[in-house]
Parts: C-alpha cells; sequence; structure tokens
C-alpha cells in the first residue's frame, strides 16, 4: 500500500469519524433539548393540576407562599409572551428556565395563572407533593390513611408506601433530618430516582418515591444514535463500495475491449484509487500481451519473408538436378541445396530461442561460473572460424578477483558469441572484447574497426529481424534475431545490451551490463 493511498484513506477515515461525531452530539443535543423541555413540562403537571383544584388556593397564607414564591396572577401581571398564553390557553402546564431556576405555570379555569417557582424543579416538586401528601395523611384517621395513600398517589402520579419494616428504613441521617424538619428529601443507591421520608404528627413514616428524572442517556437516545451513526456508516460504505464497483467495471470494460481485439485498451486509473495497484498490474499485463501479439505478428511475416530465400533457391536447385547430367555441375547444386537446409536449420533454431526467451525467458539455472573463462572461450572458438580476424580478449586485472558470477553459462556464451560473431562479419581487420568485473556488475564490450554503426539506428539494431544493410545473401549472414537474443538474455539476467561508438577502434562497440550476484528466486 502506497503512503499517499494510506494517508488519503486515514484522511478520510478521520474526516468521517469527525463527521459522525459531530452528527451524534448535533443529535444528542437536539433531540434532549426536546425531550428536557418536555420532561420539565410533563414532570410538575401532577402537581400543578392539583394546585388548580386545592380549595385553600385562594388563602393568602398558603404553604406554598413561603418556600416556592406561589402567586396567583391575572393574564396582564403574568406578562406572558402571546405563545405561552395561548399553550396554557390549550390547559398545558408551561415551565419557562430561568436564572435561578425554573417557573413553572398554569391556567386556571377562571382565566388566572398560577405561578410556583422552583430552584431545582425535581427537588423542588418532590417537597411540594410530599407537603401535599403529609398535610392530608397527617388530617386523615389512621385506618383511612392506606386509602388516601393510594388516592394521592394516583392524582400526583407517585408512589406512596407506608414504612413500618425496619429493613425498609432509610440511613440513620436520613432519619435524624426526618425527626427535625418532618420531611427530608434523599436518594439511595438501589435506583436514581428521588425519594421523600415523612413523619406524621403521630410518628407514623410513610415514604414517597418519585418518577425517575430526566436521564440525557435513555435508550431511546441511545438507540436514535446507534441508527444515525449506522445510517452514516451504511451511507459511506455504499459510496466506497460503489467507487470500487466502478473502477472494476472500467476495468471489466477495457477487458472487454481488449477480447474484442482493442489491444491499445488500458485502465485509466490515479494513485489513490482502491485499485490502483490492479489497474497499473493489469495495465503491464496489457503491455505484455500486446508486445508478445506484435512480436508474434512480426515472427510470422519476418520468417515467412527469411523462408523464402532459401526454399526458392532449393526449388530451383532440384529443378537444375533434373536437367543436370555434368557431374561436377550436380555435386555443385546438390551442396548448394545442402547449403540452404543449413540455414534453414540455423534459422529456425534462431527463431526458437528468440521465441523462447521473448514469451516469458527459459527457466534459468543460476549458478556460479567464471565469466572470464566464458570471455576466452568464445575468443578462442570465434579466432578459429575467423582466422582472418585479429580477435583479442582484453581483460582487466582485477576482473579475476571478481569472475565467479551467479550466471547461466550457456545463454551467457550465447550472447558474447552472437556479439562478436556479428563484430566479426563487419570489421575491417580486428575485434576487441574487454571485460570488466568489479564486486557488484560485469560489463563485456565487444568493439570492431568496421563502419559502425549511425547513432540514429542504435536502438533499432535490437528490434527482430532488422538488418540495417536491408541485404539477403547468404555471404551476409544473420537473421537478424542475434541481437534480439543478446538483448532478451540480458534481460532475464536483469542487466542491459546497447550499443555505441568505439573509441578505441572506431567501429561499433557493444556493451552488456548485468549484476555479479542476483538471487535465484528473482528470475522467473
Amino acid at each position: 500500500m502506497s503512503l499517499t493511498f494510506f494517508l488519503k484513506l486515514y484522511a478520510r477515515f478521520a474526516g468521517l469519524m469527525v463527521l459522525v461525531m459531530l452528527l451524534c452530539v448535533a443529535l444528542f443535543v437536539g433531540v434532549n433539548a426536546v425531550r428536557s423541555m418536555a420532561w420539565h413540562e410533563h414532570f410538575p403537571e401532577p402537581l400543578m393540576r392539583w394546585l388548580i383544584g386545592d380549595p385553600d388556593l385562594n388563602a393568602p397564607e398558603h404553604w406554598l407562599h413561603a418556600g416556592y414564591d406561589f402567586r396567583i396572577l391575572s393574564p396582564e401581571e403574568a406578562g406572558l409572551e402571546p405563545v405561552i398564553m395561548e399553550r396554557l390557553g390549550y390547559n398545558q402546564v408551561v415551565s419557562l428556565e430561568t436564572g435561578v431556576g425554573y417557573r413553572v405555570l398554569a391556567q386556571t379555569d377562571d382565566g388566572r395563572v398560577i405561578q410556583v417557582r422552583f430552584p431545582d424543579l425535581y427537588r423542588g416538586v418532590s417537597e411540594a407533593t410530599a407537603m401535599i401528601t403529609l398535610r392530608h395523611l397527617d388530617s386523615a384517621m389512621s385506618a383511612d390513611r392506606a386509602t388516601l395513600a393510594q388516592q394521592l398517589a394516583d392524582a400526583l402520579a407517585v408512589d406512596i408506601r407506608r414504612v413500618a419494616e425496619p429493613e425498609s428504613l432509610p440511613s440513620d441521617e436520613v432519619l435524624e433530618q426526618v425527626l427535625r424538619r418532618g420531611v427530608v428529601f434523599f436518594e439511595d443507591d438501589s435506583d436514581d430516582r428521588g425519594h421523600v421520608l415523612m413523619q406524621l404528627s403521630d410518628g407514623e413514616l410513610f415514604r414517597l418515591d418519585m418518577a425517575a428524572p430526566f436521564d440525557p442517556w435513555a435508550l431511546p437516545v441511545i438507540f436514535l444514535l446507534v441508527i444515525a451513526v449506522g445510517g452514516v456508516l451504511a451511507a459511506v460504505l455504499v459510496l466506497a463500495l460503489r467507487e470500487v464497483d466502478n473502477n472494476l467495471r472500467m476495468v471489466e470494460s477495457v477487458v472487454v475491449r481488449i477480447a474484442r481485439g482493442e489491444m491499445g485498451a488500458r485502465v485509466e486509473s490515479g494513485s489513490g484509487t482502491l485499485v490502483s495497484r490492479l489497474a497499473a498490474s493489469f495495465n503491464g499485463m496489457a503491455e505484455h500481451i500486446q508486445r508478445l501479439v506484435q512480436v508474434q505478428r512480426e515472427m510470422i511475416h519476418a520468417v515467412s519473408h527469411e523462408l523464402r530465400t532459401p526454399v526458392a533457391r532449393i526449388r530451383f536447385g532440384v529443378q537444375m538436378i533434373e536437367s543436370c547430367e555434368d557431374e561436377k555441375k550436380l555435386e555443385k547444386q546438390l551442396e548448394g541445396i545442402d547449403g540452404d537446409i543449413q540455414e534453414l536449420d540455423e534459422l529456425i533454431d534462431e527463431i526458437l530461442t528468440y521465441a523462447r526467451l521473448e514469451q516469458g525467458g527459459p527457466v534459468f539455472s543460476l549458478q556460479e561460473a567464471s565469466v572470464t573463462d566464458l570471455v576466452r572461450q568464445v575468443v578462442s572458438e570465434q579466432q578459429l572460424i575467423r582466422p582472418a580476424l585479429t580477435i583479442d580478449a582484453d581483460i582487466d586485472e582485477g576482473a579475476e578477483q571478481w569472475a565467479m558470477a551467479d550466471i547461466e553459462p550457456r545463454y551467457i556464451h550465447r550472447a558474447i558469441q552472437n556479439l562478436v560473431g556479428n563484430a566479426g562479419r563487419y570489421a575491417a581487420g580486428r575485434v576487441r572484447v574487454h571485460c570488466h568485473i568489479d564486486e557488484d556488475n560485469c560489463r563485456v564490450d565487444v568493439e570492431d574497426d568496421g563502419p559502425g554503426i549511425p547513432e540514429e539506428d542504435w536502438e533499432k539494431v535490437f528490434t527482430a529481424f532488422a538488418r540495417l544493410d536491408d541485404s539477403r545473401t547468404r555471404t551476409s549472414g544473420g537473421y537478424g534475431l542475434g541481437l534480439s537474443i543478446v538483448r532478451r538474455i540480458l534481460y532475464w539476467h536483469g542487466g542491459q545490451a546497447f550499443v555505441g561508438r568505439s573509441e578505441v577502434l572506431g567501429g561499433a562497440r557493444f556493451s552488456l551490463v548485468w549484476p555479479r550476484k542476483k538471487p535465484v528466486d528473482s528470475i522467473v
């Protein structure tokens, strides 16, 4: 995985996480704002409904005046916005947040507005509810308290029960406070609800259990957040898969085009796409296939052309034999036919070698062998074949120290032999084979004193079946495959073959360069 692709993917993932977090925060704040307003109006509603129906509501000494700023106001005195008044007219309880708590409002049947202020809404409503319960239970007979407690619990939406068993008693601190004050709000570890302990005038204890306070992490909120996160992730996943699918469809379309014969079709891909490596590999494969097809076409065309000349000579020789009566002429024709057959055999061998190297390469069996010995062997062999030339082996003094290299001796021998043979065909009288080897690389230069090669044709000479003189005679020699074979042999050794001008002899200089040590598993 490339660093650029990783950074882009990481940036997208980080952006997605930020987006999800912002969405969750927005949902959490927005939903809880609505839930909180609804809860703050629903929770005190039973108390406010009770106060509206309380016959002592108009008494100036009402017990709510002292602790909760209880007031009965006309609409004008209330100074409320029209929207609030409209909601009160619909018989709703309105809870307004102020700087010091909450202002809870409700409208009576005659249109007046009752107002109660609670510094802490949950605790204030709990204590006010407890005070109402205490006043009614304290004025009732002991036998009627259970029934009355149930009626009060239903009306005020709370749980009221007598505290009789020792195990149901709260802590000693709460008991001490209830002895002093008569009503104590407390919380315990058993649940998150608020509780109020009340002591009647005759010492009997009652416990009031309130509804649960506002919980911002209620299950519906968590469920909504999970749905939101899941929805965002699903949407991102769909977009990501759509991108991958589009890229794969692009590769598929190119495959179809190549199958129809459009060998030049390629996959366009940037470095940041998910399938960029697949596209690069596919394009490399397509390039290789296109080159193989091109090579095949060139070989078919060239082979048909190369075979035509010797086959024509053989046909002509056979025709001459049929009408030939002179023994010497007959023998000459037979020798010519034999030479043409030998030429065909050599051509077929060259074609098979080139095809094997071009279409995937031979199975190289690398072994340690002496490059300098191969150079001397080729020079001695070529000197015997071409006695009219002077073929020298110029080996650097330090080359013998690093002469042992990982090579396929048969193919390196073939490459050097092809170069020396090619130089011998064009040399005026001298061929020089220079060998330089160091710790890392091997280099063999084959130079001649012939006419050389024009610089514009340096790359062309390595093309299969290319011959700069365009001659097809037996005396010119070669089939235009020798240098192509050399370049492919060096390719499979991880090296290069190139041509230049000899500074020593003035003719052409062909150079072979490849790494001295190469792992066996790097050869395909």
